[in-house]
């Protein structure tokens, strides 16, 4: 999942939200240096990045992704998947996807001192350009890998990728379809037991 389905995915405190994005700026075993909300966020994000993962439909559209660029496909079925859930937003909340990135942006400002460095200089780049809300184009989402691909030092196969998106988009749309609900369960009934 990719930034738009892990804010989706957490619960509506703005803490649990903020250690929900946060889960891929911190690494190595919580300690609690974040507080009780915003741990829970991070650990509920990596338990979805561990559900989806070995999910059968992520895998199978992992599989609609070219053999060459097959080592980039989690990354690339994250974002298309966050395409469809900005695309299709009304289906899944009764908040606009307009408010719901503005609030997101919102946190994000009133929490800039403890954001781990890398988000916090990504943060004002992602609301000028409402990089949550624009999803919803397949157009951002070429921009985006390739902005991606652009931090890679070898040889670059996300720059284009999203032409994958294009080239299957009723089957990616359809795995989106089946697996989303499964992560909504699963997001909905997690409760950590222990923070991992």
């Amino acid at each position: 999942m990719n930034y738009l389905a892990h804010l989706y995915l957490a619960e509506p405190d703005d803490a649990v939200l903020l250690g929900s994005l946060m889960g891929d700026f911190v690494k190595g075993p919580l300690d609690g240096r974040h507080g009780a909300a915003i741990t829970h966020g991070i650990a509920l994000h990596r338990k979805i990045d561990s559900f989806t993962d070995s999910h059968p439909v992520v895998l199978a559209s992992k599989a609609r992704v070219s053999p060459e660029r097959r080592r980039y496909a989690g990354i690339m079925v994250d974002m298309f998947y966050d395409h469809f859930l900005a695309r299709y937003w009304t289906e899944f909340s009764d908040e606009p996807l307009a408010a719901f990135t503005r609030r997101v942006y919102a946190i994000l400002a009133r929490h800039e001192d403890i954001l781990p460095e890398r988000l916090r200089l990504m943060a004002p780049h992602m609301r000028q350009t409402d990089w949550l809300g624009s999803y919803a184009q397949v157009g951002s989402i070429h921009a985006a890998l390739d902005r991606m691909g652009q931090r890679l030092r070898r040889e670059n196969l996300l720059l284009g990728s999203a032409g994958e998106l294009e080239r299957d988009y009723a089957g990616f749309e359809r795995d989106f379809r089946l697996f989303f609900p499964d992560v909504i369960r699963f997001a909905r009934t997690y409760r950590p037991s222990v923070v991992a």
